[in-house]
């Protein structure tokens, strides 16, 4: 019960982009279309779940006993930045079509600041190996779930009656911030 608390709480409550503000750049620049975004998030989802199975043993059984911990962002940064390109060439080998369809987007996730993001989040949080596979889980299903609910949003300004001071830029940042709104009356959820 409480790895379902803690999934529900990371996905929905802390809300990578809507409550953490993280990855606001593939959140505004990549959910013009409902693939595109669906195709980001779930690119960054299976980043982030591999990269906290990664990074949260090597911080644990490597740097804490070496009293490297000061290099934390550092260590996690080329960990994330190794297994993007190790994924790039898996799929560019095993799976060339999805390779093509996705190859932009697993550019784009090295420098997608949720991924080290969540890896610090659950060292910072003390959590155990189990406990930290959740909430990476939680926070891609939280990443995912922001990146299609704007793409939807966007489809249906295409077709609204915008003031004309409020079109394009403007309008998708208001949309933004009252996303974040919501998001935060989950507060008391959990």
């Amino acid at each position: 019960m409480e790895l379902l608390k803690l999934f529900i709480k990371s996905a929905i409550v802390d809300n990578v982009v809507f409550i953490q503000y993280l990855a606001i750049c593939p959140f505004i620049g990549m959910t013009s279309e409902t693939g595109k975004a669906a195709g980001m998030g779930l690119a960054t989802s299976f980043v982030i779940l591999l990269a906290t199975a990664v990074t949260w043993p090597l911080y644990q059984f490597v740097m804490v006993p070496l009293g490297l911990q000061f290099l934390q962002t550092l260590f996690f940064i080329l960990v994330i930045a190794s297994l993007v390109q190790l994924v790039e060439f898996y799929l560019k080998k095993s799976a060339p079509g999805l390779y093509s369809s996705m190859g932009v987007y697993l550019a784009l996730i090295t420098t997608n600041c949720a991924v080290l993001g969540v890896t610090i989040n659950c060292i910072g949080k003390d959590f155990n190996y189990i406990q930290s596979i959740v909430y990476a889980l939680g926070a891609a299903a939280g990443f995912l779930l922001s990146m299609v609910i704007m793409s939807g949003v966007r489809n249906r300004m295409k077709i609204a009656n915008i003031p004309a001071a409020f079109q394009g830029t403007p309008i998708l940042y208001v949309a933004a911030g009252l996303l974040s709104l919501a998001f935060m009356g989950f507060k008391g959820l959990l």
